[in-house]
């Protein structure tokens, strides 16, 4: 591993050496992920031990929510505050600075084993009727290493209630190129429009992506401070691809399903060690969804679905 804290590849994975719990290791040629018990988090993917996701040390819970898994909504409700059937639902505030409700109901939670091989693992963990979300759904998380070498993740969500869930779900990964200067990567993303939020992140309407929120043609990381939602999507033979790009022709990409409408771009100074951190986050809505209804779906009663992601690469400066 390239970085001083980055998780011990040969540590024991026992629940009560790391800060995120058990850590599930799964591996295939030069291939690596780690995945933790808190969240179902991505805490790394390696590639011949160069590292394509943001990390952190073991006595560390994820900076900046990095690779967290996101349910039963992604990114925010604005004052915690939605209303089912014309009754008010009032949720945690876990954004105090912008009195949101932020990423989900499990950000805090242990996710169970539910399946192991060399190449995959399964967690899962349940979201049980509370103030703010009656409901009673599961969120199972499969990561598993392709033939190719790349990273998929499914991210499916069971409604075990006798009426039907909304929700979003999303996750929320970093990607690096190793020990590439960040500053100097282009960052392309194939959306045609933007939300514009307020100063509390929250979506007041959307309009053709311009300036620092047009991706389609790159921009480079150093030039960039943003914390934006995309739509409308490019979406060739079923996924829409995100990438950071090296002048040596090295690269690493996020892909989305069809499933996933909505993508978050968050540029940070506020990584630790980091002079910036790129944040791609596939989403299938954005922010606030549970009081705009874009993108918020309703999971039938015994009903399921799934989304799916993932990260490759190009690392021998060939593409």
């Amino acid at each position: 591993m390239t970085s001083s804290t980055a998780p011990d590849a040969s540590a024991a994975s026992g629940p009560h050496k790391y800060a995120t719990g058990r850590q599930y290791e799964i591996r295939r040629a030069d291939a690596l992920a780690v995945v933790t018990e808190l969240a179902a988090g991505l805490r790394l993917y390696s590639r011949g031990g160069v590292q394509l996701t943001e990390t952190y040390g073991d006595a560390e819970i994820s900076p900046g929510a990095a690779g967290i898994t996101l349910a039963p909504w992604a990114n925010r409700v604005e004052d915690g505050i939605w209303y089912l059937n014309g009754k008010k639902q009032q949720l945690d505030i876990t954004e105090v600075s912008r009195n949101n409700a932020s990423h989900g109901l499990l950000r805090n939670s242990a996710y169970n084993l539910v399946d192991e091989s060399q190449y995959s693992v399964t967690l899962e963990a349940t979201v049980f009727p509370q103030h703010g979300y009656p409901f009673l759904v599961r969120h199972r998380v499969q990561y598993l290493l392709t033939e190719d070498l790349g990273l998929e993740v499914r991210q499916t969500l069971i409604n075990d209630s006798a009426v039907p869930a909304p929700f979003v779900l999303g996750a929320h990964p970093y990607l690096r190129l190793g020990d590439a200067d960040v500053e100097n990567l282009v960052l392309t993303v194939a959306a045609e429009s933007r939300l514009v939020a307020d100063a509390r992140l929250i979506p007041r309407s959307s309009e053709p992506v311009s300036g620092d929120s047009d991706f389609r043609a790159g921009q480079r990381v150093g030039d960039l401070d943003i914390d934006v939602a995309l739509t409308d999507l490019t979406f060739d033979g079923g996924a829409a691809r995100h990438t950071l790009s090296a002048a040596d022709g090295r690269s690493v990409s996020l892909w989305q399903d069809e499933a996933c409408g909505y993508v978050h771009v968050f540029v940070t100074t506020e990584l630790p060690g980091r002079s910036k951190a790129v944040a791609i986050e596939p989403m299938t809505g954005p922010a606030n969804a549970f009081n705009s209804g874009d993108g918020l779906r309703w999971l039938p009663a015994d009903g399921s679905f799934t989304m799916t992601w993932g990260i490759d690469a190009v690392l021998d400066g060939a593409g």
